[in-house]
């Protein structure tokens, strides 16, 4: 991935949203509005942010556990040569929401979350098969609330 420069707007988009989004009929236009730009060029800048991987989801983050589903830390220890390939499979799966590398014999940390404890399994199963690497799953025993929030 290489650097990218974000403009002021940019920037403002990724501090205001990451911490929230609006819920009424028009979302994009009312976070538009509060960004000082319209509704247009949000979701353009949305889509490129995306696009050249500055940002790499946009969406809801749920607490499926609340809602009767699962959501589970798990870790792959991945070799360097096929790290990016493995985290393009691992990614592709809708019940992963996010994914990073770790300096550590685990060096894939990702979570899963799916309406149910056999929809995530199932999940990590199908990586599993894909990728030939076990997937090591660690489920929440007790939780914490960090909400860390970095600015652009």
């Amino acid at each position: 991935m290489s650097i990218v420069a974000l403009s002021a707007l940019d920037k403002r988009i990724i501090n205001q949203l990451h911490g929230g989004f609006p819920l009424c009929p028009a979302p994009y236009r009312v976070a538009a509005e509060a960004l000082g730009t319209d509704e247009t060029t949000l979701l353009e800048r949305l889509t490129a942010l995306l696009a050249e991987g500055t940002l790499t989801r946009f969406g809801p983050l749920f607490n499926a556990d609340h809602m009767g589903g699962a959501n589970v830390l798990a870790a792959m220890a991945v070799p360097m040569a096929r790290f990016d390939a493995v985290a393009a499979q691992v990614n592709a799966h809708a019940e992963i929401a996010h994914n990073y590398q770790r300096d550590h014999a685990l060096n894939m940390w990702f979570v899963a979350a799916a309406a149910t404890p056999e929809a995530v399994e199932a999940c990590f199963c199908r990586i599993e098969a894909e990728t030939d690497l076990a997937v090591a799953r660690f489920p929440k025993e007790r939780e914490f609330f960090v909400e860390l929030k970095l600015s652009a």
